[in-house]
């Protein structure tokens, strides 16, 4: 097994373990981030019906705009502020959240305290 496959299976294992943990309902859902090299995007779900209530990506426009890289903190912080105003559009106030295996600093940690300024609680 080379490096990169271990650092992939390390990154299953954790992701497994925290998911065991958190678990969404529909009064408090879960926050799942997930990011790559290229783009940081979040799903609000509610894991007992099984549905992504809101969701936001850099991807699209209005959080990109001209922006050379999609997956730097400006864009997490955008991506954060963004999903916590579509979850209250919703009637979403509290959720669960699930970092999906990624260490909680960098773009991970600015896209939670995004959320939490615009209202979110977790």
């Amino acid at each position: 097994m080379d490096k990169a496959q271990a650092r992939v299976e390390a990154k299953t294992r954790i992701h497994a373990r925290i998911r065991r943990k958190v678990k969404g309902t529909a009064e408090r859902p879960r926050l799942a981030v997930s990011r790559t090299l290229r783009w940081i995007s979040v799903q609000v779900i509610d894991d007992a019906a099984g549905t992504t209530l809101a969701h936001a990506t850099s991807r699209e426009e209005g959080v990109r705009g001209k922006a050379k890289s999609a997956a730097n903190k400006t864009a997490a912080v955008k991506v954060g502020a963004l999903i916590a105003e579509r979850a209250q559009a919703k009637g979403i106030l509290a959720v669960v959240f699930d970092r999906g295996g990624h260490l909680y600093h960098g773009n991970v940690k600015a896209l939670a305290e995004a959320a939490r300024e615009k209202g979110l609680k977790f």
